[in-house]
């Protein structure tokens, strides 16, 4: 085998282990064919995940059936093309639902979950209703008294400090549809933060990334996502002074393989 013959080798088999875009192959000074239509076709999806609504009814509908109550919310954004346009209206609720979650908000609660469009609807569409069926028995178990899963849409992580404050929660978790990337159209966010309220900055929150199935896989978001809510619910913290060590948790190879690891 001559050496070029064993270099092609060895990039294929690490080809293999990657979904990143590396020994595609040369067409004279281009790429292939095939790989320019590879890409193409990433970069659409991509564009599509970002412009495509949320199915609200059907996400509400999903997460009712696995025993959740729900709720929804609008940004102050009013379409999608001021959404991409205004972050900062993606960040604040429209009048009518922050007069309607005041109004459903009762006694103070130890978790607010919210499920947002984001970047990405079908990330929402395809991992939300996992990642909350994982988690649930760890919530149930806790104890933890819980508000309605709110559904919001035009919305920024930052939403759910508006969201968690209206219904007196200690904690707001947002799952959100992450930018798309090309190669991971379908990515969903995790954004934790303690005492939620308007102007809390991402310092103060902790974050799981890339939850998906070919990414960070939902029974173990669900696991490192408990670990860090109990966390911050007991110290009364998140962000930069709470670190993720939920890993310390997990003894072996066959629990890590359990996990996903």
């Amino acid at each position: 085998m001559s050496r070029d013959d064993e270099a092609a080798g060895a990039w294929r088999r690490l080809a293999a282990l990657t979904p990143a875009r590396i020994a595609l192959g040369r067409a004279g000074s281009g790429l292939p064919t095939r790989e320019v239509l590879r890409f193409s076709l990433a970069h659409a999806q991509a564009r599509d995940a970002v412009h495509a609504p949320l199915d609200v009814e059907a996400v509400r509908g999903a997460i009712a059936a696995i025993g959740f109550e729900t709720l929804v919310a609008a940004s102050a954004a009013p379409d999608r093309a001021t959404y991409l346009r205004r972050p900062d209206l993606g960040r604040r609720l429209d009048e009518a639902s922050a007069a309607a979650l005041a109004a459903a908000a009762s006694d103070p609660v130890d978790l607010a979950l919210v499920v947002a469009d984001g970047l990405s609807a079908r990330a929402v569409h395809e991992g939300a209703v996992p990642l909350l069926a994982a988690l649930q028995p760890a919530l149930g178990g806790a104890g933890l008294r819980l508000a309605p899963v709110v559904v919001a849409t035009q919305s920024r992580v930052a939403l759910g400090d508006a969201v968690g404050a209206l219904l007196k929660a200690r904690a707001v978790a947002v799952l959100i549809g992450e930018r798309p990337g090309l190669s991971s159209p379908d990515s969903l966010g995790v954004y934790l933060t303690f005492g939620p309220r308007p102007g809390r900055t991402d310092a103060e929150r902790n974050c799981l990334s890339n939850v998906r199935a070919a990414g960070l896989a939902p029974d173990l978001a669900a696991f490192k996502l408990s670990w860090l809510i109990e966390q911050a619910l007991t110290r009364e913290l998140t962000g930069v002074a709470l670190k993720d060590e939920s890993d310390q948790l997990i003894e072996g190879p066959a629990e890590r393989q359990s996990l996903g690891r």
